[in-house]
């Protein structure tokens, strides 16, 4: 039987991505907290809607979702932007 070993110098992951968020990381996650949660909350409606036909209560759910995302997306842009002053 032969050996067979690895090709590469480094198998496991490397000393520089094997570490904890960042301050500045989890800060920039809980600013899009917003979007994160409404993208979940959208997805969680497309997974119910996949395998049964689509009620008009369905279809308010699925709508409603989106504008959710769309609101949460507008509102995290328009922070963004009122950071930067020197953007008129």
């Amino acid at each position: 039987m032969k050996f067979i070993g690895a090709v590469q110098a480094v198998v496991t992951a490397a000393e520089e991505f094997d570490r904890e968020p960042t301050a500045a990381e989890l800060d920039a996650i809980e600013a899009e907290m917003t979007v994160i949660s409404a993208e979940v909350e959208l997805l969680d409606v497309q997974i119910t809607l996949l395998d049964r036909p689509v009620s008009e209560l369905d279809e308010r759910r699925l709508r409603r979702a989106r504008n959710r995302v769309l609101a949460a997306r507008r509102d995290l842009t328009n922070q963004a932007g009122a950071g930067s002053p020197e953007v008129a």
